[in-house]
């Protein structure tokens, strides 16, 4: 079955739309509210039934619009009618949002929902459509589907840097989340998409909620921006590693075409084309593990010619069949016979291809500006791998500030020799805490560490030396006045102290444990 027709970027009609769902409070808190925190749950697992007992006596027009595009399921039109006194019933069906049915029922086209956010300019909320998701349908999903704000949606806002720039694109945009986030600091957003129906979702988002700094261009890839360069790209790319067989659907919002983990080849190499100096790149990407090999080495060397920072993020490592099975899922084909036979072409494309796990991640990659591009040691470019498969740390408008203030501290860091590390008078953040571990009856802990309440939510661990040099660093004395002092109060060469401290406190520094003093960053 097809996906019917995308809603119609009728600006009139639209602006009727906004008045409605503005004058019916239809946003994220009021649902909320409406059925309360228990079907939030279940809702988020898939299940409306408990949604649906709690508005049963509710009053309407809140809860008919969330019946109809939330909970995808059908109201009557008088109903509707009286949620949506501006646009009308007729409205609704002109621009897509409804059909008629039965009975004076009408049925939803499409997803409309709130969506609530907090960034760096503070709290703000807008009205997404897509198409009807798995909830409000009885068969798997088409291969056209638009998708809505989903984890890979909200995980990729989390890590947006959110600095002011002039340009920004939004690379595979679907239901243009992205580039309406972006429009929150870029003067100018490039949305782009293979997909002719996605694009029509994200005109018709951006013209909902009033954002008219968005140009939308048809294409695959980086064609529609050929010869251009940005100061800021983010993309949720069609990055999942779909075999290319015969009966294997390819749904355009997850499946590039590209054999294996090529889309994340594609958009490394071409991605560092299209940067401005100084501009950063953020996506999100899979990359295949062949044998015992480790993926990073490929990734490595997709790039290694190119004149780049880049800083690979593997989140989770998934073996074969838990990677098949969770996107087989994602297409809403559910276990039996056809999920059996999905899942067997799965497993034969990556033997064949002597796949043995799938990493999942996220990529920030920057081009270096002139300045920073000649500096005398190569070593001194930002390339950085890890596996960070914990929990993260609580920062309020997500990673894309901690991965800023890092990329800030690697080109302070990078201008700093030891001896200008060592005079640097450096603060603990403000997250930070200190652990020790001690066996029953000990006076002395067995384990000390530190622990990172925001970012990455790391934790490092710690000797006698770097416990008291980090935690004298209140921001009054130099490292080598601390080690000086650690060295005379322990009896050791306080020489050695320091060589012993400085490499690891300029990981803290880069990872956000230690902040520099402000004259140390003025020039990055």
């Amino acid at each position: 079955m097809s996906e019917p027709h995308p809603p119609t970027a009728d600006a009139a009609s639209i602006a009727l739309l906004a008045r409605d769902l503005e004058a019916a409070t239809f946003s994220v808190d009021a649902l909320s509210e409406l059925w309360g925190p228990a079907a939030d749950g279940a809702l988020f697992r898939g299940h409306r039934a408990p949604a649906l007992r709690a508005i049963a006596s509710k009053p309407r027009p809140l809860a008919t619009l969330a019946t109809v595009f939330v909970l995808g399921l059908p109201v009557r039109e008088t109903e509707l009618a009286e949620a949506l006194p501006a646009l009308g019933v007729g409205g609704a069906i002109t621009l897509g949002l409804v059909a008629r049915a039965e009975s004076g029922f009408v049925t939803p086209s499409v997803d409309l929902r709130p969506y609530s956010f907090v960034d760096e300019r503070g709290s703000g909320a807008w009205w997404i459509a897509s198409d009807l998701g798995e909830l409000a349908r009885e068969h798997e999903l088409d291969e056209s589907h638009v998708l809505g704000v989903g984890g890979a949606s909200t995980t990729l806002t989390g890590l947006m840097v959110q600095r002011p720039v002039a340009s920004a694109l939004d690379l595979g945009t679907g239901c243009g989340i992205q580039a309406m986030h972006l429009s929150r600091h870029a003067e100018h957003v490039v949305a782009t998409d293979i997909s002719a129906r996605a694009l029509a979702f994200a005109r018709f988002n951006a013209m909902l909620n009033g954002i008219r700094s968005i140009e939308f261009r048809q294409g695959s890839l980086f064609e529609p921006v050929e010869g251009e360069r940005f100061d800021q790209i983010v993309s949720n790319p069609p990055f999942v590693i779909t075999p290319r067989r015969q009966g294997v659907p390819e749904y355009e919002y997850r499946d590039g075409g590209l054999v294996g983990d090529d889309i994340v080849r594609h958009m490394l190499v071409h991605g560092a084309e299209h940067l401005a100096d100084g501009g950063v790149a953020q996506f999100l990407g899979n990359w295949e593990y062949h044998g015992g090999a480790s993926a990073f080495d490929r990734v490595e060397e997709w790039v290694a010619n190119a004149a780049i920072d880049l800083w690979v993020v593997e989140r989770e490592a998934l073996d074969p069949a838990e990677y098949a099975e969770t996107w087989i899922r994602d297409g809403g084909t559910r276990p039996g016979p056809v999920f059996d036979d999905l899942e067997r072409r799965w497993l034969e494309d990556f033997e064949l291809r002597g796949v043995s796990q799938v990493g999942l991640g996220y990529i920030t990659m920057r081009r270096p500006r002139p300045a920073h591009s000649q500096e005398p040691h190569p070593g001194q470019r930002l390339r950085r791998f890890e596996r960070l498969q914990h929990q993260l740390g609580e920062t309020v408008g997500g990673l894309g500030a901690h991965l800023l203030q890092s990329l800030v501290a690697h080109d302070a860091l990078s201008r700093l020799d030891d001896d200008s590390v060592a005079a640097l008078q450096l603060r603990v953040a403000a997250s930070v805490t200190e652990e020790r571990h001690y066996w029953p009856g000990d006076d002395d802990p067995t384990a000390m560490l530190l622990r990172q309440g925001s970012g990455f939510g790391r934790a490092i661990p710690l000797d006698t030396a770097l416990a008291a040099t980090i935690g004298a660093c209140d921001g009054s004395l130099s490292v080598a006045a601390i080690c000086s002092a650690i060295g005379q109060l322990l009896d050791v060469d306080s020489d050695a102290v320091l060589a012993s401290v400085l490499p690891r406190l300029r990981e803290a520094i880069f990872t956000g444990f230690l902040e520099l003093p402000d004259a140390a960053t003025v020039h990055s």
